[in-house]
C-alpha cells in the first residue's frame, strides 16, 4: 500500500473539526486512505462506523439517519459517497450542532455541484476540506526511477500500479467510459456521453493552452456558454484544472482568460491513444502534457494557502506558474522538456515584471544548477526546493 501524503492532515484535522471532507476524482483512492484512517482510529480504542452509500445496505440504514446517526454520538462515522445522499448535510450539521466535538464525521466525495452547494450552505464553519489527488512524485516507491511510468500512466492507484503498460491502458479506457456513462449521471447532469467525451477529447487537444470558448463550441456546434459549462463540470469533478491568470494591479495588458489541463496525465494520454512513452515522446502534446503534470505536482500541495497562477501579457512576457504567498515575493516556475533548460526572454520579463524572489526552469533531467540572477534549472527530482 502507498503511505499517502494527505493522511498527517487529515488526522490533525479529525482532531480540530467536526467534519473532516475527503474530496476528488473517481478511483483516486479515497476509500483505501479512509479506511487505513480508519484502522488508525480504531487503534486509539475509539469506536468507527463506516458507511458506503453505494451499497443498498448502507443507504437502507439510514432511512432515519438522525435515528441512526444518533445512536453514535462517540463514534466516528465515515460517510463514503455522499453526494448520493445531499439531504444528510443538514442532518449533519443539527446533529454537530447539539454536541460540537472534533472528529465526529468523516465525509469522502467525488465533489459533486450538489456537494459543494449543500455543505456550504449547511456545514460552513464546521468543516475542513482535504483534496486527495492522483500520486504524486514523493509517494510513490523509488526503488527504481519512478516519474516516466507516473508521467506516462498517471497517478490514478488502479493505472499507476497496474502489472504492465498494456493494464494500465485498459484500465484507463474502461475509466474514462464509466465516468461519462455512470459517474456524471450519478451526479445527476444530463448530458449525452459521447457529446462530452468529444469535449473532453478537444479539451486534450488544447491541454496547457489558453481556454478559447468560442473555438471549441464552434467545433461542436454548441454556445459558449454551454461549453463553459462543460469545462465547469470536468473541473469540479477534477478532471480538469483551470489555472487562473495573474490578476495583480500591473500597468500592463494580461491575459484574462484561464489555461486548461487535464489533470491526471495517464488520462490525457489514454484519450489521445498514446500507450508507451515511445508514443509520448514522438508526439506533439509531449511539451504541454510534461507542462501539465508538473503543474500537477506543484499547484494542488501549497503550504499556507499559497495560490497559484500563470502569468502573460499581450507584450509576450510569460510564466508557466507562479506561486503567491501573502506577505511574500512571487516564486516564478517555468517547465521545459529538455535536458539543457534556458529561460526565455518572455520568462525574465516576467520575472522582472512581477518582482520575483527567485525563478525555477523545472526540466526532467538528474542535476538541478544555478543560472543567471536567482533563476534555477531544476531537476523534477528537486521540486520541494521551490519552497525550502
Amino acid at each position: 500500500m502507498v503511505q499517502r501524503a494527505l493522511t498527517r492532515s487529515i488526522m490533525e484535522s479529525l482532531l480540530r473539526f467536526p467534519v473532516v471532507g475527503i474530496l476528488g476524482a473517481r478511483q483516486v483512492g479515497k476509500t483505501t486512505l479512509a479506511r487505513s484512517i480508519q484502522d488508525k482510529i480504531r487503534g486509539g480504542d475509539r469506536r468507527t462506523v463506516y458507511l458506503d452509500l453505494e451499497l443498498p445496505s448502507d443507504l437502507n440504514k439510514l432511512q432515519d439517519p438522525e435515528l441512526f446517526l444518533g445512536r453514535h454520538l462517540e463514534s466516528l462515522v465515515i460517510i463514503d459517497e455522499i453526494q448520493r445522499l445531499p439531504s444528510l448535510f443538514p442532518i449533519l450539521r443539527a446533529l454537530v450542532d447539539q454536541k460540537r466535538a472534533a472528529g465526529r464525521f468523516l465525509i469522502l466525495s467525488s465533489a459533486s455541484p450538489d456537494l459543494v452547494k449543500k455543505s456550504s450552505e449547511s456545514l460552513a464553519g464546521r468543516i475542513i476540506y482535504h483534496e486527495l489527488t492522483p500520486f504524486m512524485i514523493t509517494e510513490v516507491p523509488a526503488k527504481k526511477d519512478p516519474i516516466p511510468t507516473l508521467w506516462l500512466r498517471g497517478g490514478l492507484p488502479d493505472s499507476f500500479l497496474a502489472p504492465d503498460a498494456a493494464a494500465s491502458f485498459a484500465w484507463r479506457e474502461a475509466y474514462v467510459r464509466t465516468f461519462l456513462e455512470r459517474d456524471i449521471p450519478q451526479l445527476g447532469i444530463r448530458i449525452p456521453s459521447p457529446q462530452l467525451r468529444r469535449f473532453w477529447l478537444m479539451i486534450c487537444h488544447s491541454h496547457g493552452q489558453i481556454w478559447n470558448a468560442s473555438q471549441l463550441a464552434g467545433a461542436l456546434g454548441i454556445s459558449p456558454p454551454t461549453a463553459k459549462r462543460y469545462l465547469d463540470i470536468l473541473a469540479e469533478t477534477f478532471i480538469v484544472r483551470q489555472l487562473q491568470p495573474y490578476h495583480g494591479n500591473l500597468k500592463k495588458r494580461l491575459i484574462k482568460s484561464p489555461k486548461i489541463y487535464v489533470r491526471d496525465s495517464g488520462l490525457l494520454h489514454a484519450l489521445m491513444s498514446i500507450r508507451t512513452m515511445d508514443d509520448l515522446e514522438g508526439h506533439p502534446v509531449a511539451g504541454h502534457s510534461w507542462e501539465g503534470f508538473i503543474v500537477e505536482q506543484i499547484a494542488p500541495s501549497r503550504p499556507g494557502q499559497q495560490e497559484s497562477c500563470f502569468f502573460r501579457t499581450n507584450a509576450g512576457a510569460e510564466i508557466d506558474l507562479v506561486l503567491l504567498k501573502p506577505g511574500k515575493k512571487p516564486i516564478a516556475v517555468e517547465v521545459k522538456y529538455t535536458t539543457t533548460p534556458k529561460a526565455t526572454k518572455g520568462f525574465y520579463q516576467g520575472f522582472q515584471d512581477l518582482g520575483c524572489e527567485k525563478g525555477f526552469i523545472v526540466h526532467p533531467g538528474k542535476e538541478s544548477y544555478p543560472l543567471a540572477g536567482h533563476i534555477t534549472a531544476l531537476s523534477v527530482r528537486d521540486l520541494d526546493k521551490i519552497t525550502a
